[in-house]
């Protein structure tokens, strides 16, 4: 897309519809036609300039692309701090943008900050006022330099969180010593469907049409298998620009599907399902405590998988929007309404790897989670469900029946045997 200054009288260039390879006017030329305008005495035609664009290979004057990549570093000490919240849907992304005066490296150093709770579905018009606290800053892939994004969460001017405000009663459960003894550690694996803009359907996809059966697009290689792949290695690169910790990425089962692993920082996802014999978009996420991780730490985890079973119904409830199309028992699921676990089988709730079996110690994985999940309330819900909850012996007994486990006794404790 190549740029060019015009007057609006004498030297707007005009291109009719039948021109395919329009005339440029490039920076020589510009420069010659400015030359004669100066000679002519009619320089007062210059202020009433407009900007026109035309596209092109060869280089020509780009005023608003230059523009876009100019850094400012050299020239000032201020910075662009991009503000950035979860909206009143719960899935939607708002910001705006604030100078400040010098790069920080804390979100401490920033300023709180209001914005319009009435016109995001976050407050009442006659008090719409919300109040940012900034939480986390990254480095800006978008603007560069010393710019910053900055995520914040959101409470009223008295300082209590709105409703939408997950991250504060996340940030309650994760400052309790308990957790905060046990390390936990978490790795997001985030499935997402890429869509053709101009008619929403799934990149790769015929137009109205399907695409040949699963099979051969998982982790696929060549154009006719992986759709996307350019704006994926985008989001990778921008991600590890940032500091986000990201850990890799691949193409899904469904063709225009991608997958990508994190930690901590997820898409806002729209909870759109794709009809028919598809693999749904889900967030499976991998867990683990210090006591996991240590010898011993498979008995660990079998105490966590049993706490899981009890608190199912509550944890499917805060695990996304719409997955009960997904979790159907098929396409690499489990029943939305039955909780299971087994070793390398990813047609349950929770899977435990291979590697953790046979070391005795590592990490469960929960598939149940949707796309659209919010990573405050899985990750949180994961920590006090497994390290603060203790369900009664009776209930744990019943549970471990259900799930085939033998218990043993020992000093008032109920201990799982071997699977």
């Amino acid at each position: 897309m190549a740029q060019i200054l015009a007057p609006t009288t004498q030297w707007q260039m005009r291109i009719t519809k039948n021109s395919m390879t329009p005339s440029l006017v490039t920076t020589k030329t510009w420069s010659s036609l400015l030359l004669k305008q100066k000679k002519s005495g009619n320089t007062k035609s210059l202020s009433k300039f407009r900007v026109y664009a035309l596209k092109s290979e060869n280089n020509t004057i780009n005023r608003l692309e230059n523009l876009l990549n100019l850094d400012i570093t050299p020239y000032t000490d201020k910075i662009i701090a991009e503000y950035i919240w979860i909206g009143g849907s719960g899935i939607d992304l708002r910001s705006k943008s604030r100078t400040i005066p010098r790069p920080v490296e804390h979100p401490s150093e920033l300023p709180k900050w209001n914005y319009d709770g009435s016109s995001t579905g976050q407050a009442p018009g006659e008090d719409s006022e919300v109040i940012l606290y900034p939480q986390a800053i990254f480095k800006d892939p978008f603007r560069g330099g010393n710019n910053i994004l900055v995520i914040c969460d959101t409470y009223t001017p008295a300082g209590e969180p709105i409703p939408t405000n997950k991250r504060a009663r996340a940030a309650e459960i994760f400052s309790n010593q308990k957790v905060i003894n046990e390390v936990p550690w978490y790795g997001i694996e985030q499935e997402y469907t890429l869509m053709q803009t101009n008619v929403q359907w799934p990149l790769g996809w015929p137009v109205g049409g399907y695409p040949g059966p699963q099979g051969p697009y998982y982790c696929g290689v060549g154009a006719d298998k992986s759709f996307g792949r350019d704006i994926s290695d985008a989001h990778y690169k921008a991600c590890l620009y940032a500091g986000i910790n990201i850990s890799g990425t691949n193409g899904e089962v469904m063709p225009g599907q991608r997958i990508t692993e994190q930690a901590g920082v997820v898409l806002t996802l729209d909870p759109k399902p794709i009809e028919g014999d598809w693999n749904g978009a889900g967030c499976h996420t991998n867990y683990s405590t210090k006591s996991m991780r240590e010898e011993g730490g498979f008995e660990v985890i079998k105490k966590a998988i049993l706490n899981l079973s009890l608190r199912h119904k509550e944890h499917i409830s805060a695990y996304g929007e719409g997955n009960e199309r997904r979790l159907t028992g098929k396409h690499e699921t489990a029943s939305i309404t039955t909780f299971s676990w087994g070793v390398a089988n990813r047609g349950c709730s929770i899977r435990v790897g291979r590697a953790t079996e046979k070391q005795g110690k590592g990490y469960l994985e929960d598939r149940r989670p949707a796309s659209n999940m919010d990573p405050y309330v899985v990750t949180s819900l994961l920590a006090e469900t497994t390290i603060l909850w203790e369900p009664t012996l009776e209930a744990e007994a019943l549970a471990a029946q259900k799930l085939s486990l033998k218990l043993l006794v020992k000093k008032g404790q109920m201990h799982l045997s071997n699977w």
